[in-house]
C-alpha cells in the first residue's frame, strides 16, 4: 500500500476500477480529492472512508485497504489510519450512499471488529470478517 493519502486513494481506486462500474478514473479521483480538500475523511480509531458521489460511476463501488503499521491520513484524532474504505457512488445514490457509510461507522465502532480486520491474512479473510459482523 502507498504511504501518502493520494497514493492510498489511487491504489483503492485501481481496485474499484476492476468492477467495471467506474467510467472515468480521473473524474472519480478528482471527485474524491475535492472531497478530501473540504475535510479529511480520516476519522478516529484508525478508520478512513474516502468517498465521493459522481456521474462517472454506474453503481456503488467499494474497496478496502488495510495497513497493519498505519498511515497518515490526516485523521480527526491525529492517529495513523489502518482501515481504508473507499466508497464511490453515482450522484443519484443519496440514500444508499448514506446507508453504506452508516454501516461502516456501525461496524467499525467495535474494537474487536477493527482489530480482526486489521489482522486479516487475506482478502477472503477480510471479506469473511465483514460478512460475519453484518449478521
Amino acid at each position: 500500500m502507498h504511504r501518502d493519502k493520494q497514493g492510498i486513494i489511487e491504489e483503492l481506486l485501481d481496485l474499484a476500477m476492476k468492477t467495471g462500474k467506474i467510467k472515468d478514473r480521473e473524474a472519480v479521483l478528482k471527485s474524491i480529492m475535492d472531497r478530501e480538500q473540504l475535510m479529511s475523511t480520516g476519522l478516529e480509531k484508525g478508520i478512513a472512508i474516502p468517498h465521493a458521489k459522481t456521474m462517472a460511476a454506474d453503481g456503488m463501488v467499494m474497496a478496502l485497504g488495510i495497513s497493519k503499521e498505519g498511515l497518515d491520513f490526516q485523521s480527526a484524532d491525529s492517529q495513523p489510519s489502518h482501515l481504508f474504505f473507499l466508497l464511490v457512488a453515482p450522484s443519484t445514490a443519496a440514500g444508499p450512499n448514506v446507508q453504506v457509510l452508516a454501516q461502516i461507522a456501525r461496524l467499525t465502532m467495535n474494537t474487536a471488529f477493527r482489530d480482526s480486520l486489521k489482522d486479516a491474512a487475506s482478502p477472503k479473510a477480510a471479506f469473511d470478517i465483514i460478512s460475519k459482523a453484518e449478521k
